[in-house]
């Protein structure tokens, strides 16, 4: 990501990280994950069912898991969870660093080409960071989902929450925010919680950058994601049709 020319703080923008090489100090002694597009691994558990279900999670270093072992980014935290509560899915880590909204919305064409039951979308924190307008960030968001509801129209599609960081203002955070409920309910997709709900801006969940969850953080991602998804795969076993989609207020930060 780019610092935003007339805003300064804390918040550095991660493809600058990646440039210069902070995020291999704070990791230290080295970048251990960027870019995913494979099976999760379900590390130490109980022997899971035959998976006959796929999820794809379309994301952004947050969820590549940059600085962390593969087996410790969220999405392999969610494989661990379901393989222990029994259900037949496997994750596809499809998470790139510095990847902007935009980005995602490219790469669908080839990330789509593999079955897909459950297609959840974690985009938009690169380009809080850049500063770039919430109005795209909605269309994009909302062309991403269109695209997976013509391509795969027998998948559950779910839009993780994202917030711009405080230092934008109070009009662009708020704007940024709503673009999601907004794209949510436009689309019909399934709203999940803030990523970093009860992580970000916590020092001592996050690696050096302060952007990055560390092991522990991404634990507690790991369980939020899971309070959302858990929901959706567990009414796809069991046939019991769609969950209701976001037509609810505004989510509240």
């Amino acid at each position: 990501m780019e610092r935003h020319g007339r805003h300064r703080s804390r918040w550095k923008p991660i493809a600058a990280l990646l440039v210069a090489g902070a995020i291999a100090a704070a990791c230290g002694g080295g970048t251990r994950a960027g870019a995913h597009d494979s099976q999760t691994t379900s590390g130490d558990t109980a022997t899971p069912p035959a998976a006959v279900h796929t999820v794809l999670i379309v994301g952004t270093s947050l969820t590549a898991g940059l600085g962390l072992d593969p087996d410790e980014s969220y999405p392999a935290l969610l494989q661990q969870k379901i393989d222990s509560a029994g259900l037949p899915f496997t994750v596809r880590n499809a998470g790139l660093s510095g990847e902007t909204s935009a980005g995602a919305l490219r790469r669908l064409n080839w990330l789509l080409r593999g079955p897909i039951d459950v297609f959840v979308l974690e985009t938009g924190a690169n380009d809080g960071l850049r500063g770039l307008d919430p109005d795209s960030l909605r269309a994009n968001i909302e062309a991403a989902m269109g695209k997976v509801k013509r391509e795969r129209p027998n998948a559950r599609i779910c839009l993780v929450q994202m917030e711009a960081p405080p230092n934008m203002g109070p009009s662009y955070t708020r704007a940024f925010h709503d673009a999601y409920p907004d794209a949510a309910r436009a689309e019909g997709a399934i709203l999940l919680p803030f990523l970093l709900k009860g992580v970000a801006a916590q020092p001592a969940l996050n690696q050096a950058d302060g952007i990055h969850p560390n092991v522990q953080g991404e634990r507690i991602v790991a369980s939020t994601m899971w309070g959302g998804l858990a929901p959706v795969l567990r009414s796809i076993v069991a046939g019991s049709g769609e969950p209701a989609p976001a037509t609810a207020p505004r989510a509240s930060r």
